[in-house]
């Protein structure tokens, strides 16, 4: 079992015990960080070739890469970005297989040090269809952290289209999915929820315990 195989927030509840919640927004009146001119015209080239070429592979190359390599870089590079790697964090679990992206609170771009926000494409453009491994992810991902002894409040997910984006948080056992669902013309919104909680993780969280 890999985290593709989880299907429904049933599975994904059954497995970990988790509860689920999609009553509120996550972000709301978040203060926007705005696009650079370059991404704005990266994204204004490249949003209707991709669109109308609409595979994943083309989404994924022309809209979310470039959307968080734009992450990265208002984080001044102190944050990696990692595309299709294998993360492997019990195979009991089934918490196995290759991630879409994954940002890890760290400027170590060779190996996975801190993750903190997981990435997932839609399958077929739909966004619900990638909540179940997203969320399968997100718990992998936190508890990669804890038998490091990373400390992070909360764990972001990011379920993703290209086109649209929707925002899940993992925190306290609970996974949140955010009400709302942001379009890639809400790029200031979303650069700002990336921003928002990454800088919100303490950097003295990075020291492990077994250093």
């Amino acid at each position: 079992m890999s985290y593709s195989d989880f299907k429904t927030l049933e599975d994904v509840k059954k497995k970990f015990g988790v509860s689920i919640n999609s009553s509120g927004s996550l972000f709301a009146n978040i203060e926007q960080t705005k696009a650079s001119e370059q991404l704005t015209a990266v994204l204004n080239e490249n949003i209707s070739l991709a669109l109308n070429i609409n595979t994943e592979k083309a989404r994924s190359e022309m809209i979310i890469a470039p959307v968080l390599i734009e992450v990265r870089k208002l984080l001044e590079r102190k944050v990696s970005l990692f595309s299709g790697l294998e993360f492997n964090v019990d195979e009991k679990l089934g918490l196995t297989g290759y991630c879409d992206f994954i940002l890890s609170k760290s400027p170590d771009q060779v190996f996975i040090e801190f993750p903190v926000v997981c990435i997932v494409e839609a399958k077929n453009e739909n966004i619900k269809s990638g909540y179940a491994q997203c969320m399968a992810e997100m718990i992998a991902a936190e508890m990669y952290n804890k038998k490091k002894s990373f400390s992070a409040q909360s764990i972001l997910g990011v379920v993703t289209t290209g086109s649209n984006w929707r925002f899940l948080k993992l925190e306290q056992n609970t996974i949140y999915i955010d009400y709302e669902e942001y379009l890639i013309s809400q790029i200031d919104i979303i650069l700002s929820v990336f921003v928002k909680v990454i800088n919100s993780i303490s950097d003295k969280n990075l020291t492990n315990n077994s250093s």
